[in-house]
């Protein structure tokens, strides 16, 4: 890396609108002006998606970063320096998959005390898209909010709430809706048909807005791929597009009957197929399904913590302490939920011990041949924790086979800390490309404009922990 020079450091002030002199014959001189809005942290290691600088100084001002160079960078007079010998800095991290960010005196603060300066909340509604424009307005202090349309889902579908679209016209008015009402991607869900799906694919590249979900049950991963879906989540989908038993079992599930009483059993038979191809995986149709993925940018967002929450008996993480920053109503709410998913013989246990490793597996192959993987959580559903299940992923998706920098790439959505970013900064006390369990060695977060040190985050957690105290509205909007 080259320094930065005086030069560009007088380039940065004029871009601040502030007036520059160097003190005369001193070639590492600092600036002669008071520019307070200037902070700079010294003596750290810089690790990005593009490199790892040691005992670097980055500069920040107008919630941008403004240079990154040696220790010994010029620096105006007035700045803020904060010196941290031994730290290291990562961009800020990012949750691909969120609900419950209306509970913004919880999920909002989470996030930032742990890292997490970016969500991705994968069900939207206007209440939420007001709450993004506050946040940029500046009037609540939060991540920065992508927020997608209502979840829109075919016939018989298992979710409270969805909009139901049955033809193809009903699909285009809701992508038309989604763009109207302020949505930045439009949500798919389980059970579109194949026409429904294409004509939202259509009217999403009319409309000039991406859509992102569930694979649907009745198209296959790649089909919906070269439809111009971007991205995947949870896995679902994979373990069939990957077997050498996927015809037979595509054709299990176009015979298998629903009833619209219980389409939730529907669902369940489904993902037992999906079980049954995962036993049956194919190396060669992962190649051919990883280039179909990777030449239409589609990439996976694998959600593993909510996914081994679902794969394990219900009562296992019920103790978690983190329990005490949730409301009552998630509480009971979640343990309710389990009872339809959980496994409960030792069969049982196993079985779905072993289908989630194997999901497991299949994420790191896709990854070794080139598909974006995104971090998510599935944050709001059971024991998955806003903020802080950023960190119980990104060890997962280590565990799954990526390297701690891979998944630290996952985690930042491949950012970087070069002049012009955003200044959305993590301080860690340890190294997280040689242990990924670092990124929860959190000393500061740097966001907008703020610095959040040690102090400011314990206070943050406990106003986090009282308000989980207060009453709450008992609707609840979570999903897979």
């Amino acid at each position: 890396m080259t320094d930065t020079t005086r030069r560009e450091v007088l380039g940065w002030l004029a871009g601040l609108g502030a007036a520059a002199v160097l003190a005369p014959g001193r070639a590492s001189a600092a600036v002669a002006v008071d520019v307070t809005s200037v902070t700079a942290l010294r003596g750290v290691t810089l690790v990005d998606s593009a490199r790892v600088v040691p005992n670097a100084t980055i500069v920040l001002a107008d919630n941008k970063v403004l240079a990154v160079g040696s220790r010994d960078l010029p620096l105006p007079r007035g700045s803020t320096v904060l010196d941290l010998p031994g730290k290291f800095v990562i961009p800020g991290l990012w949750d691909m998959h969120v609900h419950g960010a209306y509970l913004d005196r919880i999920t909002l603060s989470l996030c930032l005390v742990n890292g997490v300066t970016g969500i991705r909340e994968m069900w939207g509604f206007p209440p939420i898209y007001e709450l993004r424009a506050r946040i940029e307005r500046g009037e609540v202090f939060g991540p920065r909010l992508v927020v997608g349309s209502t979840i829109i889902d075919g016939p018989h579908s298992t979710l409270p709430g969805a909009q139901i679209v049955a033809t193809p016209d009903e699909g285009r008015q809701a992508v038309r809706d989604a763009k109207t009402q302020g949505a930045d991607f439009v949500k798919v869900y389980s059970y579109l048909d194949r026409p429904t799906l294409t004509a939202i694919a259509d009217e999403c590249a009319r409309q000039d807005i991406t859509f992102a979900g569930h694979c649907s049950n009745h198209v296959a991963l790649g089909d919906a791929s070269s439809l111009g879906q971007r991205t995947f989540e949870h896995m679902y989908g994979l373990p069939l597009a990957t077997s050498t038993r996927e015809t037979e079992l595509r054709q299990a599930i176009a015979d298998l009957p629903l009833d619209p009483a219980n389409s939730f059993a529907w669902f369940k038979q489904v993902l037992e197929f999906e079980r049954a191809a995962a036993l049956s995986h194919s190396r060669s149709k992962a190649v051919r399904v990883a280039n179909v993925l990777r030449r239409n940018g589609s990439a996976l967002c694998p959600t593993m913590v909510a996914m081994r929450v679902y794969a394990s008996p219900a009562d296992r993480y019920a103790n978690d302490p983190r329990l005490r920053y949730m409301p009552a109503f998630y509480r009971d709410f979640w343990r309710d939920n389990l009872n339809n998913w959980a496994p409960v013989t030792p069969q049982e246990i196993r079985q779905q011990a072993e289908f989630f490793r194997r999901r497991m597996d299949q994420v790191a192959e896709m990854h070794s041949h080139g598909v974006e993987v995104l971090l998510g959580t599935d944050a709001g559903n059971p024991y998955v924790f806003s903020g802080f299940s950023v960190h119980d992923e990104l060890e997962l998706l280590v565990e799954a086979g990526l390297s701690p920098k891979a998944a630290l790439q996952a985690g930042t959505r491949n950012g970087t800390l070069q002049p012009g970013a955003d200044a959305n900064l993590v301080v860690l006390d340890g190294n997280p490309v040689k242990d990924i369990c670092n990124t929860q060695r959190i000393h500061a977060v740097l966001t907008r404009g703020r610095v959040l040190g040690p102090a400011e985050r314990q206070q943050m957690l406990a106003d986090v922990e009282k308000a989980a105290q207060e009453p709450f509205p008992p609707a609840v909007r979570t999903c897979c």
